[in-house]
């Protein structure tokens, strides 16, 4: 069995959060989608589900981490290449975004991150094929 994630995400303005998940490219599942959630279909096992602050509650007793001020999760996408990844980081800033960190490039892996309007940190890598990462050395 094919196992799928969804990653469930407070929002602040649901239509606001759905217009800068489709600028990345990313489309939604009307069928589970209405005025309270929103389904964001990253892969076909990937869904991102957006929940008014409201709906949010509904699923937990735990007061909702402001992700402006603390991070909680960092959620990690890979890509396909580097350009990806950049182009996905440069729309995201277009569409609203922030860039908190630099790219990064450890040789095996090119990084670089964005947080959204509401503030959840999105990281993207790409992984070279054939590249790993290489042995801890000890001090």
């Amino acid at each position: 069995m094919n196992r799928l994630i969804f990653i469930n995400l407070p929002v602040v303005d649901l239509a606001k959060s759905m217009a800068f998940f489709k600028a990345l490219g990313f489309s939604h599942n009307p069928q589970y989608t209405d005025d309270t959630a929103a389904c964001i279909v990253i892969s076909d096992v990937i869904h991102v589900m957006l929940l008014t602050q409201a709906k949010f509650c509904e699923f937990t007793p735990k007061t909702i981490c402001d992700a402006q001020s603390s991070t909680e999760v960092i959620n990690c996408l890979s890509c396909s290449s580097r350009e990806e990844v950049d182009s996905l980081v440069a729309k995201a800033k277009a569409a609203g975004g922030s860039i908190y960190a630099q790219s990064k490039d450890y040789g095996f892996m090119y990084q670089h991150c964005f947080a959204d309007p509401d503030g959840h940190c999105w990281e993207l890598v790409y992984m070279a094929p054939g590249e790993t990462c290489p042995e801890p050395t000890s001090v």
